[in-house]
């Protein structure tokens, strides 16, 4: 993670002016203003710069390169990030940064800063970056009147910061570094920011009746993991729970997947990644909601011992699926931990994250996640904070067709639909839809929502907010979510 310094600005404009030969200012711009310095304005009228909210026009001259920020009408808090990102972007190459946000509040500061420095990320543990010449600035500055003001708003920003680039850290690893054991070995870790952590593989799964979770990591080389992160808070209340998918590496398993694009399964843990950043934000800024998350970890292999369609597989919830596709794993390990959680600690809300399935990027495309759920308000909680944090849900049915297909002769429920069933032999499956109500089977009444996060879990181009790769969807989203409502008495 870049380095951010917060600092007043006259100091700050002063070392920059010193160092303007490598340096970057980078300034908000509203959109329609036209900047107070005339050499500014001439430029962005001749390049037709307007200040939209994610866009940015870098000015070289005398003093350095300035780069206008566009912050839209300046009164949401994701434009303000948004500027913040692109102008980090159009700073690529430089050798530090200067973010001057004399004039804004200090959450907006906060903001113009959290943008950049999301822009600013890159996964350089297993490359050498020393001679990236498109690398952002390794020194950034936010240059603001009272750092005294800002610098609560900032460590509150820094939190879900972190949390973020934890989970695109986790994402970016490759298969032969991150398996269910490794993965398990680093969220350990997390005890030293105040998170309990247990890890719980082998026997004890067995024992506890995880036979799906079993199942499906059963012909890898490392066995599967439920992890559970604890943080306690302070409201006597039931915790909030968080379950994410953690499939290390899918392979499709018997079932196997083509071999095209079968490289980017080394992200098909982006769920549990979003959970672990999301606790992690909480601890980080002490929130005082009481939170755990159950993360499944599991690696779709093929072996001696992998499992086949015709098997059936008995649940911790006691319920049996039978197995119609062994690349449709991310359901059954689901299936095991949210009835794990439900029973366990009966939390006042229950929310699963999963890159589960393709069907919902046909239905939305790279913009959106689905979101299902049994509890409206719950709900309608999520797609606000959604869109408060730029990370849109559009809601999503689960209707009694959508359940009566998951009828089985020989068990409670079969795992999905049949190849070639439905309309135009299966062309156009609603398979998100069957495996959201497979999923509400393992609930157990509890007030419930799944978001499936296929298809936003990584960027398919370089954004304000990130560049190519992955982009922690769902950090931000959750802890939001805590934020909003559940850091209150019940």
């Amino acid at each position: 993670m870049v380095k951010l310094v917060l600092q007043r600005s006259t100091e700050a404009l002063r070392r920059h002016a010193k160092r303007s030969a490598d340096g970057a200012l980078i300034v908000p711009l509203i959109e329609g203003a036209a900047p107070d310095d005339p050499a500014l304005a001439a430029a962005a009228k001749a390049a037709r710069f307007a200040g939209n909210a994610g866009e940015a026009l870098a000015v070289p001259g005398a003093q350095g390169f300035t780069i206008l920020a566009g912050i839209g009408a300046g009164q949401a808090i994701s434009d303000w990030e948004a500027g913040g990102g692109a102008g980090m972007a159009a700073a690529a190459g430089r050798a530090q940064a200067v973010l001057l946000a004399e004039g804004a509040s200090p959450e907006q500061a906060a903001s113009f800063a959290a943008g950049a420095m999301l822009n600013a990320w890159r996964f350089n543990a297993l490359r050498d970056a020393s001679k990236d010449k498109d690398a952002p600035p390794a020194e950034v500055t936010l240059a603001v009147a009272n750092p005294a003001k800002v610098e609560a708003a900032w460590q509150r920003a820094e939190a879900t910061l972190r949390g973020v680039l934890y989970a695109r850290d986790l994402v970016a690893e490759p298969g032969n570094r991150l398996n269910p054991a490794s993965f398990a070995e680093r969220l350990l870790e997390l005890r030293d920011l105040g998170l309990k952590v247990e890890v719980l593989e082998g026997k004890r799964l067995t024992a506890l009746g995880m036979g799906a979770l079993c199942a499906v990591g059963g012909g890898a080389e490392h066995g599967p993991r439920l992890v559970v992160l604890r943080w306690p808070g302070k409201l006597k209340a039931a915790p909030i729970a968080f379950v994410g998918k953690g499939i290390c590496f899918d392979t499709g398993g018997i079932s196997i997947k083509p071999a095209a694009g079968m490289e980017e399964m080394r992200g098909d843990m982006a769920g549990a990644a979003a959970a672990a950043g999301a606790m992690l934000c909480l601890a980080l800024r002490q929130s005082p909601a009481p939170a755990v998350a159950v993360l499944a970890l599991a690696e779709n292999a093929i072996g001696a011992a992998s499992f086949r369609p015709g098997d059936i597989l008995k649940t911790h919830s006691g319920k049996t699926i039978e197995v119609l596709d062994t690349d449709a794993e991310g359901r059954l390990i689901l299936a095991d931990a949210l009835s794990y959680t439900a029973k366990r600690f009966r939390p006042r809300a229950m929310i699963d994250l999963a890159t589960l399935t393709g069907s919902i990027i046909t239905a939305l495309g790279h913009h959106r996640a689905g979101v299902f759920g049994n509890d409206e308000a719950l709900t309608a909680a999520l797609m606000a904070a959604g869109e408060d944090v730029t990370e849109p849900l559009w809601p999503m049915p689960i209707d009694d067709e959508h359940r009566e297909v998951l009828k089985s002769d020989i068990a409670d429920l079969r795992q999905c639909a049949p190849a070639g069933s439905g309309a135009w032999g299966g062309r156009f499956l609603s398979d998100a839809c069957h495996a959201a109500a497979l999923l509400r089977e393992f609930v157990e009444g509890t007030s419930w929502a799944h978001l499936d996060i296929a298809g936003v879990e990584a960027r398919e181009e370089a954004a304000p907010l990130g560049p190519k790769g992955p982009s922690g969807f769902g950090v931000r989203l959750l802890d939001r979510l805590v934020a909003m409502r559940f850091e209150r008495d019940a």
